[in-house]
């Protein structure tokens, strides 16, 4: 009980600090390279381990990829978000399934990397919708509401988007956040 709380406000802590960063243009992002790929397996694998609630956790990650997806990016940033939005997924989905996806596309001459995070939980409650990236939102009774805008401000300083919506067929909600892909770094 002891450790869960005093992790529980270094987390706090850090994402106060991250917002303070953010807010004084001070958030810092050092880019690499590394495989897209394995970074989402870790943060699955370190979800599932954490998890002590006997939840049944069904997150499956699908990638039509068979190659490596290297990204120039800031992986321990990434990390965060990813873990953040699936973090998410898993408090609004107690007994449903979690489907990761990732795929290519171009707009404007410029190639992206989708990751999308869909859901079949609760969905996105309509008043939080239209200021679902502010600080401070939640209808959740365990979150700050600091967490998906932070991960906003982390996928804007690298270039790319993210947004969230209510599926199509009324059983949960999807996140999904793009990254530049630079074909002489990335593939």
């Amino acid at each position: 009980s002891i450790r869960r709380n005093a992790e529980r406000l270094s987390n706090l802590i850090e994402d106060i600090l991250d917002v303070t960063r953010i807010e004084s243009k001070k958030l810092k992002i050092e880019k690499s390279e590394f495989d897209l790929k394995e970074k989402i397996n870790n943060v699955i694998k370190d979800l599932v381990v954490k998890d002590k609630n006997d939840r049944k956790q069904n997150i499956e990650f699908k990638s039509s990829f068979k190659e490596q997806i290297m990204v120039y990016a800031d992986k321990i940033r990434i990390y965060q978000v990813i873990s953040n939005l699936l973090k998410n997924a898993l408090k609004f989905t107690p007994n449903g399934k979690i489907t990761i996806t990732l795929e290519k596309t171009e707009r404007n001459n410029n190639k992206f990397i989708v990751i999308r995070i869909r859901d079949d939980g609760k969905g996105i409650d309509p008043q939080v919708l239209p200021i679902l990236f502010k600080k401070f939102v939640t209808k959740s009774e365990t979150g700050t509401g600091l967490g998906l805008y932070i991960s906003k401000n982390i996928i804007e300083a690298h270039g790319g988007s993210i947004r969230g919506y209510n599926n199509p067929d009324g059983k949960g909600a999807t996140f999904e956040f793009t990254l530049p892909l630079d074909e002489n770094r990335n593939l």
